[in-house]
C-alpha cells in the first residue's frame, strides 16, 4: 500500500511559480513511477508529467513541456511538480499518483494509489 498526500497548491498570478509536493508512505515508493495529475471544472483527469522510480526518465504532456519540471527524492519520499510560466489555463485540482510498475505511465488506469488532491489557481 501507498499513501500519497499533496501540498503546495494556492492561488498565483499568471505568470508566478509554484512547487507541488506528494509525500508518499509505503515501502515500495522508491520502486513505483509517480505521476501527476490534474482536472479542471467539468473536465476529465488529464495526464501532466511522470517520472520513473529512480528519476532517469520523466515524461510531460504538451501544455506543459518546457515549463513544468517533474523530479523525485526517494530518500524523503517525495516527488516534486515544479511550475513555472503558470497560466489560467492550468487552474486545476493537481493529483499525485502512484503506480506500481517502474516505468513512466500517461495514462490514469495505469496507477494503482491516489491522493487527495491539491488546487491550483492562477489568475490573469
Amino acid at each position: 500500500q501507498v499513501q500519497l498526500v499533496e501540498s503546495g497548491g494556492g492561488l498565483v498570478q499568471a505568470g508566478g511559480s509554484l512547487r507541488l509536493s506528494c509525500a508518499a508512505s509505503g515501502r515500495t515508493f522508491g520502486s513505483s513511477a509517480m505521476g501527476w495529475f490534474r482536472q479542471a471544472p467539468g473536465k476529465e483527469r488529464e495526464f501532466v508529467a511522470a517520472i520513473s522510480w529512480n528519476g532517469g526518465s520523466t515524461t510531460y504532456s504538451d501544455s506543459v513541456k518546457g515549463r513544468f519540471t517533474v523530479s523525485r527524492d526517494n530518500a524523503q519520499n517525495t516527488v516534486y511538480l515544479r511550475m513555472n510560466s503558470l497560466k489560467p489555463e492550468d487552474t486545476a485540482v493537481y493529483y499525485c499518483a502512484a503506480r506500481k510498475g517502474s516505468w513512466v505511465g500517461v495514462d490514469l488506469g495505469q496507477y494503482d494509489y491516489w491522493g487527495q488532491g491539491t488546487q491550483v489557481t492562477v489568475s490573469s
